[in-house]
């Protein structure tokens, strides 16, 4: 697995099958062979046949409307946090990104969900996204929003891709976006190491400007894509696997993590498109 939420998750992570309890059939009161008991059971029988059945909600399992739940109110926090921060204080960037890496770590470790801890990661990170937004669009009028439309649109074209079954979380599938992310990462590092002894150029270093930076920003956009529906591979799983309702959170949690990543890879990449040297 590529998000680490997911990926030290043995909800999410792992795909053997949990072991439910098996049901006990207690018998309590007279002995199955008096008539009284015949008839208690038969009544007891016929009740539960009339029953609706159980669903996830009821036997305190996760279900996808628990995930959409709970990503659609972080999501909409997110939100409200970065337009407060783009409007009052976008120079309080910098503390966002530092106390979101730092809770970020940490929930991505836990390995039981913090409904805190994720409402204040998610806090943080809007008052990062939001300062960092206002940065480009400053520069690129309209960019954000661009970057916030294409976000989506590739959100919805992977979550089509995987439910339609043409994308399958192989194996091998898993194995490429892990390749192409370490390599993307050490690609990433070997940038910041030149921009910090001032080799080359460019406003986001020698590696990810011009048609160069392009190319690198593609490829990172498809990694994000990928890392998406590796998202949706493993909240399937936790739901088929009976997984308990308050690891909702730490679904919502993953796919933020990775939706942020996508748009600031989307906001950097049109920035390129838009004009950087």
């Amino acid at each position: 697995m590529s998000n680490p939420v997911f990926n030290n998750s043995p909800v999410f992570g792992d795909p053997r099958q949990q072991r439910r309890g098996g049901g006990q059939a207690v018998a309590q009161g007279p002995a199955w062979g008096t008539p009284g008991a015949q008839a208690a059971d038969a009544a007891t029988l016929e009740q539960l046949y009339d029953a609706p059945p159980a669903t996830p909600r009821d036997t305190g399992r996760l279900t996808y409307d628990d995930v959409i739940v709970k990503t659609g109110g972080l999501l909409a926090l997110l939100t409200v946090v970065a337009a407060a921060t783009w409007t009052l204080a976008p120079g309080l960037w910098i503390i966002g990104a530092v106390v979101g890496l730092v809770l970020g770590l940490v929930n991505a470790f836990k390995k039981n969900p913090s409904p805190v801890l994720i409402t204040l990661y998610t806090v943080a990170q809007g008052v990062f996204l939001g300062g960092i937004s206002a940065f480009y669009e400053s520069f690129y009028n309209g960019i954000v929003g661009q970057a916030v439309l294409a976000t989506l649109s590739v959100f919805a074209v992977a979550l089509v891709l995987f439910r339609s079954g043409k994308v399958r979380v192989t194996p091998k599938f898993q194995r490429a976006v892990l390749i192409g992310m370490v390599g993307y990462l050490v690609y990433s590092l070997l940038n910041v190491v030149l921009m910090v002894f001032g080799v080359g150029g460019g406003t986001y270093g020698p590696l990810r400007s011009g048609f160069l930076g392009i190319i690198v920003g593609l490829v990172a956009v498809g990694l994000a894509a990928a890392s998406l529906i590796m998202d949706f591979d493993s909240i399937k799983r936790g739901v088929e696997q009976g997984a308990p309702a308050k690891f909702a959170w730490s679904a919502a949690f993953g796919l933020i993590v990775t939706l942020i990543w996508l748009y600031l890879e989307l906001l950097r990449l049109l920035a390129i498109l838009r004009g950087d040297s």
